[in-house]
């Protein structure tokens, strides 16, 4: 199996700018920047998404999320900030390694649309929620 891009700027192969980085997790600047100071975070060990990874992993990757998303408000003067993650392609997911972006917002229009529209119409709200419920 071929590494994803995220292995190998984890190697070494594939130079990055690094913004953090620890035994288990490394930080770097997004090389197509949305907005000024995107940073994906990724677990040094290969999970294909979230939902695979190990939640002693996962959180140490999401500690270092929220820690540059303070810094990016602080330094960057942001007026908010984007915490994503996609699993799988159908989500948007490009890279097969478990990686979070953490996304500066500056204003509405910065160049990140993440849009929300209401599709509950003729779902069963309740029975959804005791369906996800009884399964957790």
């Amino acid at each position: 199996m071929e590494k994803d891009i995220f292995c190998k700027i984890i190697d070494g192969e594939i130079p990055c700018y690094k913004i953090y980085e620890d035994q288990d997790v490394l930080a770097f600047l997004d090389i197509s920047q949305v907005t000024k100071g995107h940073v994906l975070v990724v677990p040094k060990e290969h999970y294909e998404t979230f939902l695979s990874t190990p939640q002693e992993t996962m959180h140490k990757v999401m500690d270092i999320a929220q820690r540059i998303g303070q810094v990016e408000i602080k330094l960057l003067g942001a007026k908010g900030v984007n915490i994503l993650t996609n699993c799988y392609e159908a989500a948007g997911q490009s890279v097969p390694h478990f990686h979070v972006h953490v996304i500066p917002r500056y204003e509405k229009r910065d160049g990140f649309i993440l849009e929300m529209k209401d599709n509950s119409k003729g779902l069963n709200l309740p029975q959804l929620a005791e369906d996800i419920k009884n399964t957790l």
